[in-house]
């Protein structure tokens, strides 16, 4: 029996959508040494004392908190905890500092608070002009943490201010941000190889 024509309507839309997908990772093969030099980076911070610190807004910010969990929690090996957070999760901190200082200080303050030197600072924005991000880096830098900027084509205002910009080279959002996902599971990878042995 023939499949409805709708069926299969929808179904070159996932093939489609999957086909955009799969175009956006290939364009990435050349962030390569971008993402080497970000795992360095962890590396040398997390056996120094340092901590990883993400920081985005929206759908970035759920990344943010989502590649904290691997490091703090397990990635792929079982191991102990690797110092790391987002500055997205306290709703009580987030909703008093953008009331009292406004929604571009959300990030930074924080930092102020809880960041030492040679730490790391991720931010993610798929413009690369988020204005918390930016204030955060700009912070972060006078601090002497090192900045990783996850952003898209082109970096926008953030290629500047990152030591290491890794930029997807596509430009829309829902895209850019399946390739954050796939590269930040690479930068936990590389770490866990390098600093952790398995509890097993």
């Amino acid at each position: 029996m023939d499949e409805p024509i709708e069926h299969l309507g929808r179904q070159n839309e996932v093939l489609a959508y999957f086909s955009e997908t799969e175009k956006a990772i290939r364009a990435s093969r050349v962030l390569a040494p971008e993402v080497v030099r970000a795992s360095e980076l962890c590396v040398s911070a997390l056996r120094n004392g340092g901590k990883i610190i993400f920081c985005g807004n929206g759908g970035s910010a759920a990344d943010a908190q989502h590649l904290a969990a691997e490091l703090m929690g397990r990635f792929l090996i079982d191991r102990e905890p690797l110092p790391a957070l987002s500055l997205t999760v306290d709703t009580s901190a987030l909703t008093a500092i953008g009331n009292d200082y406004g929604f571009d200080k959300v990030f930074s303050r924080q930092l102020r608070g809880i960041a030492q030197k040679g730490d790391v600072v991720f931010g993610l924005s798929t413009s690369g002009n988020s204005t918390n991000v930016i204030e955060a880096f700009n912070l972060a830098r006078s601090l002497g943490l090192s900045t990783i900027g996850l952003t898209g084509q082109g970096g926008g205002k953030m290629k500047e201010i990152s030591d290491v910009l890794i930029a997807v080279p596509h430009g829309q959002t829902n895209h850019i941000q399946e390739v954050h996902i796939a590269i930040g599971h690479l930068i936990c990878a590389f770490v866990e190889a390098e600093l952790c042995q398995s509890k097993q």
